[in-house]
């Protein structure tokens, strides 16, 4: 039975910093065990233009503790306005690793997002000539469409139209929680088309959240779906299949904004993940597959090289879980599996300090 797992640094292609005191306090427990992360750009106000992702990023940098290592892939947060050419610009200095597509008041700070698709194809055309990934969060916002249906029908409706009008178009859909969604990247033949996938969806279903009293801290966006949909993406993300990988989508919220009666969305999950992971890989008989989709899936969609160092989890009894981190700007529950983990990184992670 295998206790010591030593596998290439992973990175998260998912990850909300937020900024000022919460960067400041959340970005430690990132880079302990994450080499790389795509950032996202949902700020107030937002990442959208080239010259506000290279503000953002010396942000991040300058809140590194000294001795941490870790390189944000920054990203642009798509408008009806965005610029064709700013986004070129951006990609072809390097400072961007993608574009965000958050359809208008789908998740936190969307507000600004795309209403009417039409008006971004000029800038999704260009994004396609230069290889430049399209980074999805996948819901329609609908009033009429229930909240549980929102993501199969934003394939049907918005992404399947984009794809076929854009080809090229590279996508990685976000956050995947539906077996649809699976299935949607699964019978792709193009190559142009990846996934990530969240801790807490391939843990959880709406009946961690729901039953028995409504628990915050598993509310998230999009939403925990019910239990038939949860064994595709773990079979998507155990499998093997190189087209998903992991994007924790750790969000952190003030305690007050979680524990509140209209309660933010999101689960900071950044300090747990890896353990949470090796947990549910070797549950599947899959630990020999956590690799490919914590350290290597990733790098190969977004065309860069594996992390040449290591790190090491190794098993044993149950670890004691963290509760909380405390920030300047409040303290934020950490994410709670529903189940004991056995397993810890031991090397290669660096504590936060």
């Amino acid at each position: 039975m295998t206790t010591r797992l030593t596998i290439p640094r992973p990175d998260d292609w998912h990850l909300h910093l937020r900024d000022g005191e919460m960067l400041k306090g959340v970005l430690p427990h990132s880079a302990a065990h994450f080499a790389r992360a795509i950032i996202m750009p949902n700020l107030v106000p937002p990442v959208v233009r080239g010259a506000h992702a290279a503000a953002y990023r010396e942000r991040i940098m300058a809140a590194l503790p000294e001795g941490m290592t870790f390189e944000p892939l920054m990203t642009l947060y798509l408008t009806e306005d965005t610029d064709p050419d700013d986004v070129a610009a951006a990609a072809e200095s390097g400072l961007i690793a993608a574009v965000k597509l958050y359809p208008a008041g789908a998740t936190t700070n969307s507000a600004s997002g795309v209403t009417d698709f039409d008006r971004v194809r000029p800038v999704l055309e260009r994004m396609a000539e230069i290889s430049l990934p399209l980074c999805v969060h996948g819901e329609v916002t609908r009033a009429e469409i229930d909240i549980f249906d929102r993501e199969a029908v934003f394939i049907e409706e918005v992404l399947d139209p984009i794809r076929q009008a854009t080809p090229g178009l590279r996508v990685v859909m976000e956050h995947i929680t539906t077996r649809d969604a699976a299935e949607y990247v699964q019978a792709d033949t193009t190559g142009d088309l990846g996934a990530t996938i969240t801790v807490q969806h391939l843990m959880l279903d709406r009946n961690d959240m729901l039953v028995g009293g409504m628990r915050p801290h598993y509310y998230c966006l999009p939403i925990l779906k019910r239990g038939t949909h949860r064994p595709a993406l773990v079979a998507a993300a155990t499998g093997g299949d190189e087209r998903f990988f992991l994007g924790t989508d750790s969000a952190p919220h003030p305690l007050d904004r979680k524990e509140a009666e209209c309660c933010a969305a999101g689960c900071f999950t950044a300090p747990v993940a890896l353990a949470c992971l090796a947990e549910l890989f070797e549950a599947e008989g899959a630990l020999d597959r956590l690799e490919g989709f914590v350290s290597r899936h990733g790098p190969g969609f977004y065309r860069r090289p594996v992390n040449t160092a290591t790190l090491t989890l190794e098993k044993g009894d149950p670890v004691d879980l963290p509760d909380r981190v405390e920030t300047g700007a409040g303290p934020v529950v950490v994410f709670d599996p529903n189940r004991p983990i056995h397993w810890r990184v031991t090397e290669g992670g660096a504590a936060p300090r």
